[in-house]
């Protein structure tokens, strides 16, 4: 346990530190918070070199299972909880895709893109996004730019965001940051990452990577995301809560890097330590983003985030962060907290709700149109 908390603190320990300082000299803010909550899913059927039945039958737990949970539960617009599945391109099957499409046509949920890959070329992941992206539109999954164009959430598989690791495995694409744009990328989720090597010294923050994107780890260098600055040369990073937290009972703290897992389920500590971080757009701190990340579609996986982890998480959320004085709560897809952010950068305030699809239109499975 001592080894884990100490592996690669030093690559985010200056971060959070620096976090801390900035949280404490924040100014009060008055009136309601609004809590904009993603539950982002390393959605991967075959986890663990799983057969094709194996997989299949991991989704077709969370199609029955899914919709039992979640209308159990509304937020202060009246919506339901909202998954977004982060399918690996890889594992592509469209007996996977269609009943996630069913999920998405019921309001529950989007899908983006995952993707593990190895000693990689920047042509090999062109290819393959095309292909991805292609086999992904024809279930309806996948926003869309005003013009039509197929765009999309990321999350890098291995944590392993622009050939990060110093080993070189797990991706190969220096240059990465840069060819997601190109291909229609909007918004990178995959951080936090620690106690992972690839874990920036960047915490808690929304914002734009800087100087030659084309460089390995070129994420480890930006500039956060403020109101009335909205870049489109370049893809965002939306970041989930990180820190060391104090676990009740006992004297070592623990990294609180918002995996929820059916070891590790949510509690009423854990989600206010996510909440604490208040993670924002600079100039906007009355909107409060909370992305948390999980492993839904293993078995042990599944069973405990669709049903006592599941519904704690939700009851915390709608008991104690929506009771419309001190808080108001959104559930949100990865797709329209990037939304929110940009129409935070753009200039809204007050209600945030009006602007889940400003910038990025929601995919045809959620608005029942046929591909």
């Amino acid at each position: 346990m001592i080894a884990r908390l100490t592996r690669n603190l030093h690559t985010w320990l200056p971060g959070h530190a620096g976090h801390l300082i900035a949280r404490a000299r924040a100014a009060r803010i008055e009136g309601p918070r609004h809590l904009l909550f993603a539950l982002c899913d390393h959605y991967e059927p075959l986890w663990g070199n799983a057969d094709a039945a194996t997989g299949a039958a991991r989704v077709q737990a969370w199609a029955q299972g899914y919709p039992a949970l979640a209308h159990d539960f509304t937020d202060a617009d009246g919506r339901h909880p909202r998954h977004s599945f982060f399918f690996p391109g890889e594992q592509y099957d469209p007996g996977y895709l269609e009943p996630l499409a069913t999920l998405a046509r019921a309001g529950l949920g989007e899908v983006e893109v995952h993707l593990h890959h190895d000693r990689d070329t920047r042509d090999g992941l062109r290819r393959d996004l095309a292909r991805y992206l292609a086999d992904f539109a024809r279930h309806g999954h996948l926003g869309r730019d005003r013009d039509g164009r197929l765009r999309y959430a990321f999350i890098h598989g291995n944590w392993c965001l622009a050939n990060a690791r110093a080993d070189r495995r797990w991706c190969g694409v220096d240059d990465e940051l840069p060819l997601l744009h190109e291909t229609g990328c909007y918004a990178d989720f995959t951080f936090p990452s620690a106690p992972d090597e690839c874990q920036p010294n960047i915490v808690n923050q929304i914002y734009w990577p800087k100087g030659d994107l084309r460089r390995a780890r070129a994420y480890d260098q930006g500039t956060p995301a403020r109101v009335g600055e909205l870049l489109r040369d370049r893809i965002l990073l939306i970041e989930g809560p990180l820190s060391l937290a104090r676990r009740p009972g006992r004297l070592a703290p623990r990294i609180e890097n918002g995996a929820v897992t059916a070891n590790d389920p949510p509690t009423r500590e854990r989600v206010r330590s996510w909440v604490d971080q208040g993670i924002h757009v600079v100039g906007r701190p009355e909107w409060v983003f909370v992305k948390v990340h999980t492993h839904g579609a293993p078995e042990a996986q599944a069973a405990s985030l669709l049903g006592e982890g599941g519904r704690a998480l939700h009851r915390e959320l709608t008991s104690r962060y929506n009771d419309g004085r001190r808080w108001v709560l959104h559930y949100v897809t990865a797709r329209e907290m990037f939304n929110l952010a940009a129409a935070a950068m753009e200039g809204a305030s007050g209600d945030p709700a009006p602007w889940r699809d400003h910038a990025i239109l929601p995919p045809p499975a959620a608005t029942g149109i046929a591909p």
